[in-house]
């Protein structure tokens, strides 16, 4: 418990205030909030996610991961994801340390200790959940503790880095991460899938030109799109869609039908009815309730 204290503590002392927060280690970043939050729509980057304090439910489709300290958050590919967190307050706020994933880091280590590579099995869910060790932790800690000495950044923080992976690649995400590594596994291929997806997103949908970007047969595709992020290209395109309108009607003050426009639709009705059976609520409710959570801090944070 102590170490988890002192984790807590380097994190809420790093991050200050409510929020996502970057830090001066690259792709290290810290989220914290002293209240629960609405559910929040988001795209979720391959990254690891560990808790100091609070607890976190993260929906991909219809599975619901829940974690707090006791475990650790993989995510292995772009996927959109619902997250919400369930646990926090001002004595004992949510507290998040993340580290978004280098593939190329991990691949070397992979070659460099001549770890098992594994076989190139089905990849399953994008999100894993794993049991914290003393290890991982401490290895935590460390890399955070750079920050009070931030001359020591750019020469310790790859080493610790490197400790944390190797703690992951031991762990109960092993296997996900060396698929994120290895150019010719299955996930791999579908994350050549996603990328395509998140390219061309506002254009009229091509199986064929998917399953060329993937290099995998359409039966295919679909069988392992959907194992990996819980639902169909099409429903994933139509997903990175509605939150794109959402986030310009938002963030620049734009109608709902240009908007809809901008990500692909011609039908003002159509992407009406989609976007509220998405998001609970017409385009305007939902961007006046977004507006009212803002002003009263809840609609943070997006990790």
């Amino acid at each position: 418990m102590e170490r988890y204290r002192e984790l807590a503590g380097l994190i809420d002392r790093f991050s200050g205030r409510d929020g996502v927060h970057a830090t001066a280690i690259p792709r290290v970043g810290l989220i914290r909030s002293t209240k629960p939050t609405e559910p929040l729509h988001a795209l979720h980057q391959p990254a690891l996610c560990i808790l100091a304090q609070g607890r976190k439910q993260v929906m991909l489709g219809d599975q619901v991961y829940t974690y707090d300290k006791s475990c650790y958050l993989v995510v292995s590919v772009d996927v959109p994801v619902v997250g919400q967190v369930t646990e926090a307050s001002a004595a004992e706020p949510y507290l998040c340390f993340r580290l978004d994933f280098d593939p190329a880091q991990i691949g070397a280590l992979l070659m460099e200790l001549e770890l098992d590579r594994g076989r190139d099995e089905a990849p399953g869910s994008g999100i894993t959940l794993g049991t914290m060790t003393p290890e991982l932790l401490d290895a935590v800690i460390r890399l955070l503790k750079l920050l009070e000495t931030p001359r020591d950044i750019a020469a310790l923080a790859p080493l610790a880095e490197r400790e944390i992976l190797y703690r992951l690649l031991l762990g109960d995400a092993a296997a996900k991460l060396r698929q994120i590594a290895l150019a010719d596994s299955k996930l791999q291929q579908i994350n050549r899938a996603i990328t395509w997806i998140k390219r061309h997103y506002a254009e009229p949908f091509s199986i064929n030109a998917l399953t060329r970007a993937a290099g995998m047969s359409p039966s295919s595709l679909h069988h392992h799109f959907k194992a990996v992020t819980a639902m169909s290209p099409l429903q994933y395109q139509k997903q990175l869609r509605l939150q794109e309108a959402r986030r310009l009607i938002l963030s620049q003050a734009m109608d709902a039908a240009t908007a809809g426009f901008m990500v692909g639709y011609e039908s003002p009705s159509q992407f009406s009815r989609e976007y509220s059976r998405m998001f609970g609520a017409p385009p305007v409710r939902d961007i006046t309730r977004l507006r009212q959570l803002q002003e009263f801090g809840l609609d943070q944070p997006a990790a």
